[in-house]
């Protein structure tokens, strides 16, 4: 197999309390296509979000990726690589732009190897040499720098992420009640998520880990048994991350209070600046506070599956 398409959905980590541990995956897809060559040489093609700003060489995400890949399987590399990006995951904005460009080249150059299938999703166990579920997730998580992204991206649904003793990313998936709907208000201003981390402090209160140990397990619940807008009004509560960046992202922050002021339970989406909030609703009109033509407002679904890997050939 010379050519495989892989879709990877947008994601929003944290959700509030959940910092660095919890993570959903969104209806909105960057689509790859990857084609091995015998011309040597990279070629990269990017529409949409991203275009004319992202390097188009072997500095591309993706392409980078895929070498790791290939090397970490103990593979050559390929004389050339044609890559077609289709996307719509906002870059710096806080939904996993970077998490699913390293998940698709992890999955291309694994399906590439394997001539399969193969995915995180059905927990087959890929052909002797290549990688296996496991081994996807640690590199994604290596690269990447944690796991609250890439996991929902691989797997779809509400992911919990953790690291094991010894030191080996770990994730549970788990499917919210389909009457969650998420919505998401992107701003046109972005931020890099080393600024935002940069932010945080090294140690933080006990009562304030406390208190959002009680949020996320609340969250879970609501999400997955009880979506009830009070519930989830509560259980999206954070005193761990989102305080501590507010300088870097006001308008965000001032958005997540109004919005809460009303009842609807609104986070800052990931490192930012986007805001998630969590609808029982198919319609986003009941969002009461008037958020301005600064935002993008964009009613989603949970996307339950994750990435998915297309030979074209076997359509």
């Amino acid at each position: 197999m010379s050519t495989v398409e892989i879709r990877v959905p947008a994601t929003s980590a944290n959700l509030g309390p959940g910092f660095d541990t919890l993570g959903l995956a969104l209806s909105l897809y960057d689509e790859v296509r990857v084609t091995l060559t015998a011309e040597p040489g990279v070629r990269v093609e990017v529409e949409g979000e991203g275009a004319g700003e992202i390097p188009l060489g072997e500095k591309h995400l993706i392409v980078a990726t895929m070498r790791e890949t290939f090397d970490r399987m103990g593979l050559a590399q390929p004389a050339g690589i044609a890559l077609r990006c289709h996307n719509r995951i906002p870059h710096s904005r806080g939904l996993g732009s970077s998490a699913a460009a390293v998940c698709a080249g992890i999955l291309a150059a694994r399906a590439l190897a394997n001539g399969s299938t193969r995915s995180l999703t059905n927990g087959s166990t890929p052909a002797s040499g290549a990688f296996s579920d496991d081994d996807v997730l640690a590199l994604a998580t290596e690269i990447e720098g944690h796991p609250d992204n890439v996991a929902p991206c691989l797997a779809g649904g509400l992911v919990i992420a953790w690291t094991d003793h010894t030191g080996s990313p770990r994730m549970v998936k788990l499917l919210p009640d389909t009457r969650v709907r998420p919505i998401v208000f992107v701003p046109s201003s972005r931020l890099a998520t080393e600024t935002a981390r940069g932010l945080l402090p090294k140690d933080v209160p006990h009562k304030d880990a406390s208190f959002n140990a009680g949020r996320a397990a609340l969250l879970i619940a609501a999400l997955t048994q009880r979506p009830e807008p009070g519930l989830l009004l509560a259980a999206t509560e954070d005193r761990l991350h989102q305080t501590y960046r507010a300088p870097a992202m006001r308008a965000s922050v001032d958005l997540v209070e109004r919005l809460r002021e009303v009842g609807v339970p609104a986070v800052v989406s990931g490192a930012g600046p986007t805001v998630l909030a969590f609808s029982t609703s198919d319609s986003q009109d009941l969002i009461a506070p008037e958020v301005g033509n600064d935002w993008h407002i964009q009613l989603m679904d949970v996307e339950p599956v994750g990435a998915s890997v297309q030979f074209p050939e076997t359509r």
